[in-house]
């Protein structure tokens, strides 16, 4: 990964989340709730170990009252990242949406994920774009999109074995799930 020319170096990174919106959120099928109040909650997988704390830190969008299944915040989080990140290929950032209840607490709507290939692709301090579909508890597809931006500020991540044809041409378009590369299958670039 990140070597110095005597020994291997920790290179700590910081994820800037914004989370945007969502939009046609499915509405709670509750008898005694007439209205979502959606709020998110965010967490990186594996936890990092910046400051030696391997801790898992949960973030916290505000409750939007008003939005209903489109609801806005632009909250802003900075979630600390390490090197290992980028080398697990389970890394991600796992974001859960919830309504709040008046009675019983709060109950989850769905889930969804930001993979570290997502993150890793623009160079560091750029801003992408993302917007992901909503997973049911079971992992199947269910109503509602989550719009967020991220931007990675630290080093640089590793360098993928890539060749110049298999990355984007412009890494900061807008993208649902999983980016997908623009590469050309026949080499001639048609």
């Amino acid at each position: 990964m990140f070597e110095n020319s005597s020994s291997q170096q920790q290179h700590d990174f910081t994820l800037e989340i914004t989370v945007v919106s969502a939009q046609g959120l499915k509405t709670s099928s509750s008898l005694f709730s007439h209205r979502i109040r959606p709020f998110i909650t965010l967490t990186s997988f594996p936890p990092s170990s910046f400051g030696g704390d391997k801790s898992r830190q949960v973030y916290k969008t505000k409750v939007d009252d008003h939005g209903g299944v489109n609801p806005t915040w632009g909250d802003k989080f900075y979630v600390p990242i390490d090197d290992n990140f980028f080398a697990n290929p389970y890394s991600c950032v796992y974001l859960q949406l919830f309504t709040k209840r008046l009675i019983s607490g709060h109950s989850q709507l769905g889930w969804f994920q930001i993979p570290a290939a997502d993150v890793g692709l623009p160079p560091v301090g750029s801003v992408r774009q993302l917007s992901y579909r909503l997973r049911s508890e079971d992992g199947t597809r269910t109503q509602g999109i989550v719009n967020v931006a991220v931007k990675l500020d630290g080093p640089a991540p590793a360098p993928v074995a890539a060749t110049p044809q298999q990355l984007p041409d412009d890494p900061c378009q807008t993208v649902i799930g999983i980016p997908v590369s623009y590469a050309t299958w026949n080499g001639n670039g048609s």
